[in-house]
Order: C-alpha cells, then structure tokens, then sequence
C-alpha cells in the first residue's frame, strides 16, 4: 500500500510538470539514444548501447515512482486547517529552549522542502516531533547532535 502525501496545489503542479517532462521530452530522448547506439553495429561489444539501455531503465524506474507520488497526492484546503495543533502544512514558531533562538517553519511534504524558504518535511526529525504539538507545548525532538527541545510559540495558516 502506497503512501498518501499532502501537497499545496502550487506543490502538485510541479510534481505534474516534472512527470510530463519526463514522458514527453526524457523518453523519447532515451529511445532514440538507443536507435542510435543500436545502429553502430554488433551490439555485444557496444558500451554505448548497454549504456543508453540502463539511462533508460533508470529513466522508466523514476517515472514509476513519481506516477505512484502523484497518483497518492492529495492537495491541501489550508482554509480549513486547525490552527489549534501543528500539522501538515502549518506555519509554526518556535523556540530552541536551550539558546533561545526562534524560528518560524511551514511543515510541507518531503519533495515541496526547501530549507532556505522555511519549509521542512514533516518526514525529518523536527518535522515528525511538531506534530500535534499545541502552542505552549515542548517538543523533544531527537536530532542527529543528540535531544533538543523546542516550545511552540504560534501556528497560523497562510
């Protein structure tokens, strides 16, 4: 069973726009690379085929996995998200209780992350112990470093 991820709509275009990039322009680039390679001759001894042949292979495996993403992709109303707890998609501020610093985040799906926009998966560690928390609560998230401790200090919604 497949997993079903959230998106914003802006999110699962782009997932869209890479697949059909991929079928319509990568494909037909892969097969012709092996028409090519194929008519230089004895096909035993041609790297270049072998090598066109596997590109392809990899190609139609990407392809796959983002036809089963998007197939499992559902586009989030964040008009209707409770900003009373920290879910996907909820823009959230919190604070390193340890130095004090605070940082604001927008929780997304694992291919809309973009760290320098604020954006992180709901896969990653801070991600994953954000979840469901309250304003007010503590989060105790355990991070690569060793534990850290956040306290949430706001959710909203764009």
């Amino acid at each position: 069973m497949s997993k079903v991820s959230y998106y914003t709509e802006e999110g699962l275009k782009k997932l869209k726009d890479e697949l059909n990039q991929l079928r319509d322009v990568e494909r037909p680039k892969a097969s012709e690379a092996i028409a090519e390679a194929r008519d230089k001759g004895d096909l035993s001894e041609n790297a270049e085929y072998d090598a066109a042949k596997e590109a392809q292979g990899l190609l139609e495996m990407k392809i796959s996995k983002l036809e089963e993403v998007v197939a499992n992709a559902r586009v989030i109303d964040e008009s209707q998200l409770d900003t009373s707890k920290v879910l996907v998609h909820s823009h959230v501020k919190i604070k390193n209780t340890t130095n004090g610093a605070e940082v604001d985040y927008k929780l997304v799906a694992q291919s809309e992350a973009d760290l320098k926009t604020g954006k992180i998966s709901v896969d990653s560690p801070i991600g994953k112990g954000l979840l469901g928390k309250k304003v007010g609560d503590t989060a105790e998230i355990d991070v690569p470093s060793g534990k850290m401790k956040f306290e949430i200090l706001e959710i909203w919604r764009e």
